[in-house]
């Protein structure tokens, strides 16, 4: 059977400090050149790392740079990142109106028969009970059996979020769920910065006009406004898609992932809350595929957030527009629409000499599975820990960029694997993404091996292919669209084959949501997050 620790994704503990070190940081003052949630989150784990106030941390802020401001959701590494801080949800959730997030559902990218639709769940302790069903009943699917094989059918997340229910449970109920969040960005990223000037990071509002290297090429100082530098031991870039330090000072080489993720742009806008209807508050992101991209729904407490990315090579920004206002019913609403574009890729190096990229400055995947914040606090919290080993050297380096760009090229493949298994033919794009044969050896394996009806479990847990995802996550994707040969001749599976009792699983999740508090309620009266004891409890 398949248990927790193979359901999650690998390393998902939250962060938390060890005993203060009575020795010396390897560096004495760490620059962060922009703030926005990347550089306020960076600053908050590294003022919190073993050293303590013993390493002066400083965030920059341009007050020429606007943020971008429209990432509104994220996976569920963000509940570590609070609770590694001792931040309480019912303190940042209402500041940043916040609501909780039990998964995604993908609409419209499948035209298969029974899988135009599905949810892709986070995990639950009750995953332990119907995930051995839902990937046996997968595998015989696969061989051609008529068996049920939707992913919507086995997980306690997709019936806390059709119903409209929170994924905390009550007290007396023993099975936690791991979940994340919806938020708006800027109220985020303010939140953040209060907190981590708190507890004890300088916080500077100028502008940086130039980037001073010293005769090895590492960075030496900023030159800002006024003709003041600022010196330091060790530089982070926040600057997002400009990069200003890993990129343009430091020329660190770019991969662009343009040949197999295609949408380069985003146009977005808010609606009312109200448009909800007297409908309960769904704790899901909807990703729905429009003609030429798709488009997310972000429930937030006080409006619900939209967003078309999109190719630029199959529709101009104006269609674009129209389209997701059309999609929205928003066609006359005079509300102003923001047009960004995406720079899809990574750097490198993430570590460059003294500099260390985070957010959109490393790189960026779309944000069809939310990985923004996901990669900001994986990378801030692996340079903690270089900084609290005290091993800057070559050798770490090449370790801390290998480890990171492995993540991005797993995340990429995931990403990459929604398009390509698309089945639709209305326009260009989607049959572009459908003939692309631009695909990672590992992808192209995995995707073997699914199409061949073999089990790809074993694969997944070997890490030969499907890197940073669990099985779960696969398996979901690829039975949530249909991915399966013809059903064999007999059509229906025998009597005899019909090993697992679907009703049984449908009344044990019905009984289990039960416990659960309806979503808004639970926002309004948010209780203090699990002890440690019981959070790793139901880690591990």
């Amino acid at each position: 059977m398949a248990d927790v620790a193979t359901v999650f994704n690998e390393n998902i503990t939250p962060y938390a400090p060890g005993p203060r070190t009575d020795a010396e940081p390897p560096v004495k003052h760490v620059v962060v050149v922009g703030g926005g949630t990347a550089g306020w989150m960076t600053a908050l784990l590294l003022a919190n790392s073993d050293y303590g106030p013993r390493l002066q941390v400083t965030v920059l802020e341009s007050p020429q740079v606007g943020i971008i401001g429209v990432g509104e959701g994220s996976t569920p590494w963000l509940r570590g990142f609070f609770d590694g801080l001792g931040i309480e949800e019912s303190e940042w959730m209402p500041a940043c109106n916040a609501t909780y997030k039990n998964g995604i559902r993908f609409d419209g990218w499948s035209t298969r028969p029974g899988y135009a639709s599905y949810f892709h769940p986070f995990a639950s302790m009750l995953d332990n009970m119907t995930m051995t069903q839902f990937l046996d009943n997968v595998h015989r699917r696969l061989e051609g059996e008529d068996v049920e094989a939707h992913p919507d059918r086995y997980f306690i997340a997709n019936r806390l979020a059709s119903k409209g229910l929170g994924p905390r449970p009550r007290h007396d109920f023993p099975f936690d769920v791991w979940y994340a969040y919806h938020f708006d960005s800027t109220l985020l990223g303010a939140f953040l910065g209060r907190k981590a000037v708190e507890r004890g990071v300088r916080h500077l509002t100028r502008h940086v006009h130039d980037v001073r290297l010293d005769e090895r090429g590492d960075i030496a100082a900023l030159q800002l406004d006024g003709g003041e530098a600022l010196e330091a031991d060790f530089f982070v870039d926040c600057t997002g898609f400009a990069s200003l330090l890993i990129g343009k000072a430091l020329k660190t080489p770019y991969v662009s992932f343009a040949d197999n993720l295609f949408n380069d742009a985003a146009v977005a806008m808010p609606s009312p809350a109200d448009g909800y209807g007297g409908r309960p508050l769904m704790g899901e992101t909807v990703s729905t595929a429009l003609r030429h991209g798709w488009i997310w729904k972000i429930p937030l407490a006080h409006r619900q957030g939209n967003g078309y990315v999109y190719s630029t090579a199959h529709c101009s920004p104006d269609e674009a527009e129209t389209e997701m206002r059309t999609h929205l019913g928003l066609l006359d609403d005079p509300t102003p629409a923001r047009h960004l574009r995406m720079r899809v890729g990574r750097v490198a190096k993430h570590w460059n000499r003294n500099c260390v990229a985070i957010g959109l400055a490393q790189g960026f995947i779309e944000p069809l599975e939310a990985t923004a914040l996901l990669f900001v606090q994986r990378t801030a919290s692996m340079l903690v820990k270089a900084l609290e080993q005290g091993d800057l050297g070559e050798r770490a380096q090449d370790a801390f960029n290998d480890a990171i760009n492995d993540r991005f090229e797993g995340t990429r493949d995931y990403v990459v694997t929604h398009y390509k298994t698309n089945t639709r033919t209305d326009t260009d794009y989607w049959r572009a993404n459908a003939a692309n044969i631009r695909l990672s050896q590992p992808l192209q394996h995995l995707l073997r091996t699914w199409l061949s009806s073999r089990p790809i479990a074993g694969g997944l847990q070997q890490g030969i292919y499907g890197r940073g995802y669990p099985a779960m996550s696969w398996y979901c994707l690829l039975a949530g669209v249909g991915l399966f040969p013809d059903l064999q001749p007999t059509g229906a599976a025998a009597p005899a084959k019909l090993r697992h009792n679907l009703a049984a699983i449908d009344n044990l999740l019905e009984r289990s949501a039960a416990n659960f508090p309806e979503h808004r309620a639970l926002l309004a009266n948010i209780p203090p997050r699990p002890t440690e004891a019981s959070l790793q409890l139901y880690l591990w």
